[in-house]
């Protein structure tokens, strides 16, 4: 015979019912914990900090291995004598070796057609160079004199065989202008110093793109730098929300044009920017790193992968992966949910054109 139920009995059932409602919510929030993606993009995990290593930032390839700095939460003027770890991992994200460099790692660039590795240290003062020879292991270190704009040097590219750094972290003048060197090229290494030269002023002219008209610049926060499909220098100047793209840059024809960028109407900083291959390469991903969240994520495309040329950055303040327009600046997130994104890379599969 079925009990009667009580009052007590209802109470105890309705108690028990929302128990059970509470913990599977709680379940499913939990299975929604982490970076999400937007259909046609996948996101999985390729590599999360280990073995005393932490905060990933920048990613650049080397034949079949990745190679990732973390910064180890070293500080980023050189002043606590500590070290951030290089680590290499293969296309499938198996740890295959790991770099020890003296100082907070930010720029980390492969020079084109060789094996070395250029590593930059201590991007808002004391800045260094430690160059890796990746066949052999071998370090040289160098320094930079002091700095024009008091800061440090963040990272680096490779254009027509020239090397251009972003001068970070610059001293502003009394009206709150970076009146120095935004942009450098090295012009030597000899006797272990790093030479440079300005190429781009904080304070230069430029076109801003949406309008066509002549702006002058105030690049407060030079950060990451890349080329386009178009062989344009691209200057991130993160923390005033803004893309410098510089063309012809050791000529007398030098332009420069200025992109605003902003997510949903506002303003919002970048950390790095990549321009998916134009080779449209079968099965390319893009790698990110989120800083804050000690991981690195691939993001794939399906079915029918990455648009050629189309331009993907990662936000370290709103946590998004986003197509950039490149003619208004704005963004739309096909990942949402990162603590920190920073460096990204795409990667072509092993033996495929790129």
């Amino acid at each position: 015979m079925t009990p009667r139920r009580t009052a007590k009995n209802r109470l105890f059932s309705a108690a028990a019912a929302a128990l059970v409602l509470s913990a599977f919510l709680a379940s499913a929030l939990s299975a929604q914990t982490g970076p999400t993606a937007t259909p046609p993009y996948t996101i999985s995990v390729f590599a999360t900090s280990q073995n005393g290593y932490s905060q990933p930032d920048s990613i650049t390839r080397w034949k079949n291995s990745i190679l990732i700095g973390f910064g180890n939460g070293v500080a980023k003027d050189c002043t606590d004598g500590k070290s951030s770890t290089i680590v290499q991992y293969s296309l499938s994200g198996v740890l295959e070796r790991t770099f020890s460099v003296i100082g907070h790692n930010d720029g980390l660039r492969l020079q084109p057609n060789t094996n070395k590795l250029w590593a930059l240290q201590c991007e808002d003062g004391n800045p260094n160079l430690v160059i890796i020879d990746l066949e052999t292991g071998a370090q040289s270190l160098y320094t930079f004199p002091p700095t024009p704009h008091g800061g440090g040097y963040d990272d680096a590219t490779f254009r027509d065989g020239q090397v251009y750094i972003t001068a970070s972290n610059p001293t502003l003048n009394g009206q709150g202008v970076n009146v120095f060197p935004a942009l450098v090229r090295v012009t030597s290494l000899a006797s272990g110093v790093v030479t440079v030269e300005p190429v781009l002023y904080g304070n230069a002219t430029a076109i801003d793109i949406p309008t066509g008209t002549t702006i002058t610049l105030n690049l407060t926060d030079p950060d990451s730098l890349t080329v386009d499909d178009r062989g344009n220098i691209v200057l991130d100047s993160q923390a005033d929300s803004e893309l410098v793209f510089i063309r012809d840059p050791l000529t007398a024809n030098q332009t420069s044009g200025r992109l605003s960028i902003t997510s949903a109407g506002v303003a919002t900083t970048l950390d790095d920017t990549a321009f998916a291959t134009s080779s449209g390469v079968s099965g390319a991903f893009l790698l990110v790193a989120d800083l804050g969240g000690d991981a690195i994520y691939r993001i794939d495309a399906m079915p029918w992968g990455f648009e050629p040329g189309v331009a993907y950055s990662a936000s370290d303040t709103v946590g998004i992966v986003a197509t950039l327009n490149l003619d208004t600046g704005a963004l739309t997130s096909i990942v949402t949910g990162l603590v920190s994104g920073r460096g990204e890379l795409f990667v072509s599969p092993a033996g495929a054109r790129r």
